[in-house]
């Protein structure tokens, strides 16, 4: 997917935002998430650096994927080849 970076305030937790959140203080601990749906109860609490413009299909594929009771993905999820600039 593409992904590009916007500055949002209000609108932080519409679809297809990528965001971060960290497990605390000093904790050098962070977790990466795109939004699928609107989740006003985090507004303000995490990092918001960009917004899917392209490949929301992809995103929406994993978020389907069969999981576990304890919510982990049965199947393992690769992105392959997927325009990565790779060093010479």
């Amino acid at each position: 997917c593409a992904c590009m970076c916007v500055c949002v305030r209000e609108r932080e937790r519409e679809r297809q935002m990528v965001s971060m959140a960290n497990a605390g203080a000093h904790t050098n601990s962070s977790q990466f998430f795109i939004t699928t749906v609107r989740l006003t109860h985090l507004d303000g609490l995490h990092v918001v650096f960009g917004k899917v413009v392209e490949g929301m299909e992809v995103v929406m594929k994993l978020q389907d994927m069969s999981t576990n009771a304890e919510d982990e993905p049965i199947y393992d999820a690769r992105i392959c080849d997927c325009g990565e600039i790779k060093p010479n």
